[in-house]
């Protein structure tokens, strides 16, 4: 086919998620679509994928994309006349230790809570659902029923076909040498065959999508690993209909084949590829087969399904599949140049997610943002440290080793660290601070008592931490704690019309006096919350904004994304400025000794901003505090960092260096949201509780308003709100399902436990179609299903510590 001189949308990428996205931009938004594939249709890595379906998910957005992928995958056939090879078989995941069982337990309340069936069945009905299973070593195996498998050439050349019925153009043996941009943008693709014009590009390359990506100067984080599986021969007594099999235990998965069996696994000592570029012609290739590496499933499948050991090998499969450092994949607009989307590094869910993953992506193209809460996968979720090619590469190989490990709360990676410190990294370690990574920086987590060893001891109970923790947490409650938050992103914004562009993007009035500080959300069209942080306004044409480690380079690009091209400027400044945070009713008396200047309540109201000095530094603090107490954070150049940590140590011998742990049991007592969980694009302020944030009075427009101004006075159908267990053994960690009088009304978007009240605690929405207002939520009886058992529960619409504020306003 001849290349055409224009073209709105090119897709890089023929494999499963390229011709998804195709078929999704031409079905759905008829848009002029050119799909560009430097081989043939599905020849980098979907044609060797071993197509095993499974939905559920740790995110209720990304379950959704997943359970998309069946639905179309059901029906696909009837509209292109291509088979996809799709089997609903179910899957069934064994357990064989108790703390995988209590995973799966757990596990079972999310699919309960996000609307899946999963059950929880017995070694006996697993033998008769798999008779050739060995079955004596299982406490018993989850069954997800509408999970299956499918063949992902035919999956793939179905959506082609599908997409070219749709008006997709699909080209062939053309590959992409560069870009031509024009400030930040691309303008064309450049291919061996030619130049053509285009308005976006959509990167589903695969393994190829990092050196297509950095063509235009974007990041893209993957690495390719050698993933192994094995065909059998025919298995006399293997059901075609066997359900689809996991044994993370044993660190394998199966599905039947053509009366035999796909086996493979992920192996603790992975083996990468290349960390430079893929290279060329590595169309349908497959590397030799190594039975040496791939020796150790061989051993634990034959354990498990012992017909394995006279059943012979027909083909060994050694190819090279995309991984990412957290395991989850990328989707979205590059940062670096908002007209390149990504689709890529699926870490082996690419056929599970294909066709869910192109449908959120045309979205995503068309409408310049995402259709729901997809910040698990979103590209903007890394940062600068993700073009460290090593480390990526050393971190995505920890991130395959644990792909079937148990999933603890709150485990750390440990490779690549430590990668950023604070200043006061190593005054921290000697005071035994036990540290957590976030963004490559690395943070403490909670302090170690002398007679403990400074280490977390991961568990599905309590963990070794809980003692320690609760006991910083008092501490904060009664005296005061320094939180070194250094690695909070921090952003400048100036200029004559900074104010005005501000108040354009920003719910709450941030406009306000020189010295006044202010909570503000970031929204969507959709009312939703893109982010959520705080602007200090230091100077008539100067504002300081800080928000959250994680979402430095999101809330970086939604707002240069959302300004005016010119007339401004807009910096990240997080390097240059470390942050202590000073918490607790003896935080003024603290900081009273370290400076000259007056804090007092009068003259250092909550919600302003001050400059004033300590131990020779020019700080920004800003009273305001994400615990509930009286409290400051103290923003200070980078390198005074220790001096004025050791001055505010000197002034009190009380005060103790304090977690991050506690800094969440602080929070939840509060009642204080925290984004990406308790508040995501998928949530309204009105429905968050946080309706007194956003300047609806007057007239004043902001991005999101025509959504909120669509609903407002009317019955709200969810709504945030709290709950206490008072069960001692209840560990709540997010996703367990809410119910009011028996019936499932919402889930936990997070838990933990609160020191002060003694008991455990999570917030959730609570949904009702006909709304939840106070009089229908305080007439039901609750309960929480806490690892697939129902707790009794307290329903709490104020926050369960110091609900009037007093004490943050001493």
């Amino acid at each position: 086919m001849t290349l055409p001189a224009q073209a709105q949308i090119i897709v890089i990428g023929g494999g499963i998620i390229g011709c998804s996205t195709a078929y999704h931009l031409a079905r759905d938004h008829k848009a002029d679509v050119l799909l560009l594939e430097q081989g043939k249709i599905t020849s980098g890595s979907t044609w060797h994928a071993a197509g095993l379906v499974g939905q559920l998910r740790s995110s209720a957005s990304i379950t959704k994309v997943l359970k998309y992928s069946v639905d179309l995958y059901k029906g696909l056939a009837a509209e292109t006349g291509l088979d996809t090879g799709w089997k609903m078989t179910g899957c069934l995941r064994l357990a064989t230790t108790p703390d995988r069982w209590t995973e799966y337990r757990r596990l079972a309340t999310t699919a309960g809570s996000f609307g899946m069936e999963m059950h929880l069945i017995s070694p006996e009905e697993v033998k008769r659902m798999w008779p050739l299973m060995e079955t004596s070593d299982l406490i018993g195996a989850s069954w997800l029923p509408t999970d299956g498998q499918a063949s992902p050439s035919d999956i793939t050349q179905s959506l082609a076909k599908g997409a070219r019925m749709h008006g997709a153009r699909i080209v062939e043996g053309v590959t992409v040498t560069g870009f031509t941009m024009d400030r930040g943008r691309i303008t064309h693709v450049e291919t061996d065959r030619g130049v053509i014009a285009c308005d976006t590009v959509v990167n589903c390359g695969g393994m190829w999508a990092r050196q297509i990506g950095a063509m235009a100067g974007v990041a893209v984080p993957l690495h390719p690993v050698k993933h192994q599986y094995i065909i059998t021969e025919r298995i006399d007594g293997l059901s075609p209909d066997a359900p689809t099999l996991r044994d993370p235990d044993r660190r394998t998965y199966f599905k039947e084949e053509v009366g035999g069996l796909v086996m493979g696994g992920y192996e603790p000592n992975p083996q990468g590829w290349v960390t430079g570029d893929i290279p060329p012609n590595w169309e349908f290739r497959l590397f030799d087969d190594d039975f040496e590496h791939f020796g150790q499933h061989l051993e634990q499948a034959m354990a498990r399904i012992p017909a394995l050991e006279t059943t012979g090998v027909k083909q060994m499969i050694n190819g090279a599949e995309s991984f990412t450092p957290d395991g989850n994949f990328i989707l979205g607009a590059a940062p670096e140049c908002p007209n390149m989307f990504v689709g890529a590094g699926f870490n082996a869910f690419g056929i599970a997610s294909g066709g869910g993953a192109g449908w959120v992506l045309a979205e995503w193209v068309m409408r310049g943002e995402a259709p729901l809460d997809l910040w698990a996968v979103d590209i903007r979720r890394f940062s600068a440290m993700h073009r460290d090619r090593d480390w990526v590469a050393t971190r995505t190989l920890e991130a395959y080793g644990k792909h079937y490990t148990v999933a603890f709360p709150h485990e750390e990676y440990d490779s690549g660290r430590p990668l950023i410190v604070s200043p006061l990294y190593d005054r921290l370690k000697v005071r035994r601070a036990v540290f957590g990574s976030k963004l490559g920086w690395e943070r403490p987590n909670w302090f170690a008592p002398v007679e403990m060893e400074a280490k977390d001891v991961y568990s599905m109970g309590r963990q070794n931490w809980f003692g320690p923790v609760g006991e910083e947490h008092a501490h904060v409650r009664t005296h005061a704690g320094l939180f070194d938050q250094s690695s909070f992103a921090k952003y400048e914004l100036s200029g004559p019309k900074a104010a005005e562009a501000l108040e354009a993007i920003c719910a709450n009035r941030v406009a306000r006096d020189v010295g006044r500080l202010t909570y503000t959300q970031l929204l969507n069209t959709r009312g939703g919350i893109e982010a959520d942080l705080t602007v200090a306004r230091l100077a008539e044409d100067m504002f300081y904004i800080v928000t959250g480690t994680g979402f430095r380079t999101h809330d970086f690009a939604w707002i240069a994304d959302h300004l005016p091209a010119e007339g401004l400027s807009f910096a990240d400044v997080t390097e240059d400025w470390g942050t202590l945070s000073l918490m607790g009713p003896r935080a003024r008396d603290i900081l009273a000794r370290v400076t000259a200047e007056d804090v007092s309540n009068a003259a250092f109201p909550f919600g302003h901003a001050r400059e004033i000095s300590i131990a020779g530094a020019q700080v920004r603090a800003l009273r305001v505090t994400y615990v509930g107490e009286l409290g400051w954070e103290l923003h200070i150049p980078l390198a005074r960092m220790g001096a004025v940590f050791d001055a505010l140590m000197a002034a009190d011998p009380g005060l103790r260096p304090v977690g991050y742990r506690a800094l969440e049991s602080l929070r939840l007592e509060k009642g204080y949201r925290a984004w990406s969980s308790d508040i995501t694009p998928n949530d309204t302020p009105f429905e968050a509780g946080l309706g007194w944030a956003v300047k609806m009075k007057g007239n004043a427009p902001f991005l999101g308003r025509a959504a909120l101004e669509a609903v407002a006075g009317q019955p709200l159908k969810k709504r945030l709100v709290g709950f206490t267990v008072a069960d001692p053994d209840a560990v709540l960690v997010g996703r367990e399902t809410i119910l009011r009088d028996g019936v499932a009304v919402g889930y936990l978007t997070s838990g933990g436990y609160g020191y002060t009240i003694g008991q455990s605690i999570g917030y959730g929405y609570v949904r009702h179609a006909e709304g939840v207002a106070d009089a229908w939520l305080n007439a039901g009886r609750y309960a929480l299903v806490v690892a697939g058992e129902a707790l009794p529960a307290t329903l709490s619409l104020r926050p369960l510590y110091d609900p009037e504020g007093v004490r943050i306003r001493a």
